[in-house]
């Protein structure tokens, strides 16, 4: 008997599995949240060199900053430099007019800010930009703060998938909501950078584990045919928290207390560990009969299952059990020593670093597409409910396979054809102003698609990778595959530094990197319909008959 045979005598999805559904809702929320907050934790405001002496009088204070200011060839003042003594009002006016150059006199020299900078208030009231400077030359610290936060998701998705598939899901997951919560809650009080950049880090590392347990906890006390259903559901619980965002960054202006919003709701999300059950699956390949069959009688019971105590036989679970048990603690290497695990693993290791570096890549920059913070925070959370609808038919129809590589595709020739348009962007302290320009409505229809297309590929990722790995190394699978999915993740703010350098150099690199994880993924098993693996022989087993055939075919 298979675990998939005793989950059919306790119903493979029914209010179990709903409740389950729910309850595991809440990190789902809480994942965008945190992953998404620099768009407005690290907003960069309009600033300038701070003028002392100033006077309030609008059109008197234009006057002053241009005495004070050098201008960029777009007409605007300057950011990061002030003259080293302020030119005449009457120059300054006459500066650029029309006026021979005889009249003028040359422009004083120019220094960095030496009393700091100014910053528009009217958006936000405090970001960690105007709480510590990072503009100018500090404006790569700024960015560097969602790296360390990746870097920190990174630890955490091998230290939870190693530790989950040894002591549990339920337990780590315990672990991940505490340390969320306390290291939110020291971040949120951070003095300095140093202070803010190392809990962030760490912060990540504790996320980590809700990317890596929730999905795999639901997957395992569901049947074959209800996994792309839940799949799809769970995620829309991401799509949820991407909206959410949108509405507490416009409720929240301030850093700290927006930090707290999203960090206070862990409280309640320990409590509702009670009724969270253990995998089944996984307690019966530890060994832990009782304990297995207590959660099964307790799924038959919600699910309305004739099952009674007898139902379920110590002798049929004690089978199931020796069947799976595991011979020795999982480990990373065990991903490896087999060939098609080796293969799957590889595989996976490419198909998630670009699909990582390219939902952050788009999720991260949020700029120049005529729409305030918002706005386009909004519509980028919107366009995610078609992309699950897309997921839910196309995995159904077309495979995991074909849904996983089209979806990069998709992706990738959105980004690559962005390139292709003229970019319009306004100056950004004029970007709400502006509105959309000539070519502003195809650069927003691209950057939507492109966003849409990554967060299907993202969906169709993690429904597609729980079910190729087997019940013994899930957790590690995940985890593995998540390591080097949040390093793409770690260098996808980095890269948009590269508009320094070219400005359409970021998107290509996003859209190339996307492209080679399409054609990676066309390289993995198909697993619609079919049963969950539950040990490193299972999954070995599929290749055999492929391989039977083949050398048949040798022999005729």
């Amino acid at each position: 008997m298979s675990f998939e045979e005793l989950l059919s005598q306790v119903g493979g999805f029914g209010p179990f599995q709903l409740r389950n559904l729910v309850l595991l809702a809440l990190p789902r929320l809480l994942l965008p949240l945190h992953f998404l907050l620099p768009v407005f934790l690290a907003a960069m405001p309009a600033h300038h060199c701070a003028v002392p002496g100033a006077p309030d009088n609008s059109s008197s204070r234009e006057e002053w900053l241009r005495a004070h200011l050098p201008q960029e060839p777009d007409g605007t003042l300057s950011s990061c430099l002030r003259f080293t003594h302020p030119r005449s009002p009457s120059n300054s006016t006459l500066w650029g007019g029309g006026h021979s150059p005889g009249t003028l006199e040359p422009e004083p020299p120019t220094v960095a800010c030496p009393q700091g900078w100014e910053y528009d208030r009217s958006e936000f009231s405090s970001t960690i930009v105007t709480e510590w400077d990072l503009v100018c030359e500090q404006k790569g610290l700024n960015r560097a703060t969602s790296t360390f936060f990746f870097v920190g998701v990174l630890v955490g998705a091998v230290a939870f998938g190693y530790l989950a598939d040894r002591f549990g899901r339920r337990r780590l997951l315990l672990v991940a909501y505490v340390s969320t919560l306390v290291l939110g809650l020291v971040s949120a009080a951070s003095v300095s950078y140093a202070m803010f950049a190392v809990t962030r880090t760490l912060t990540g590392t504790a996320l980590a584990g809700f990317t890596i347990i929730v999905m795999p906890l639901e997957l395992e006390w569901l049947d074959v045919g209800h996994r792309t259903v839940a799949g799809v559901l769970s995620g829309t619980f991401w799509t949820g928290g991407v909206m959410l965002l949108a509405l507490v960054g416009y409720l929240i202006r301030d850093w700290r207390w927006l930090l707290l919003a999203v960090t206070l709701p862990c409280a309640p999300g320990i409590l509702s560990l009670w009724w969270v059950p253990e995998s089944a699956r996984w307690l019966l390949t530890q060994g832990r009969v009782e304990e297995a069959h207590r959660y099964l009688l307790h799924c038959a019971k919600l699910n309305r299952r004739p099952v009674g105590e007898g139902g379920l036989s110590w002798e049929a679970l004690s089978k199931v059990a020796a069947g799976e048990r595991v011979k020795q603690r999982p480990s990373y290497p065990d991903l490896f020593r087999t060939p098609r695990l080796r293969h799957i693993s590889l595989c996976c290791m490419l198909v998630w670093f670009g699909v990582n570096f390219s939902y952050y890549g788009l999720s991260l920059n949020v700029s120049g597409l005529g729409l305030n913070l918002y706005q386009t925070q909004l519509l980028f959370g919107a366009v995610e409910l078609p992309s699950k609808l897309l997921v839910y038919v196309a995995v159904r129809r077309a495979g995991r396979r074909l849904t996983q590589a089209g979806t990069l595709l998709g992706a990738a020739l959105a980004l690559g054809v962005r390139t292709l348009v003229p970019s319009g962007e306004p100056h950004p302290a004029a970007e709400s102003s502006a509105g959309l320009g000539e070519w502003g409505l195809w650069s927003t229809a691209l950057e939507v698609m492109g966003k849409g297309f990554s967060e299907a590929a993202f969906t169709t990722a993690y429904l597609f990778t729980s079910e190729l790995y087997p019940t013994v190394l899930r957790q590690t699978g995940m985890g593995y595959t998540a390591l080097v999915g949040r390093l793409g993740g770690s260098l996808a703010p980095l890269v948009a530094l590269l508009d320094g350098v070219w400005l359409s150099l970021p998107k290509l690199t996003y859209g190339g990197v996307t492209l080679l994880a399409a054609c990676t993924a066309l390289l993995l098993p198909e697993t619609k319909l079919a049963k969950l693996p539950e040990t490193i022989q299972d999954v070995e087993r599929k290749s055999l008959p492929e391989e039977e055939m083949h050398m048949k075919q040798l022999e005729d």
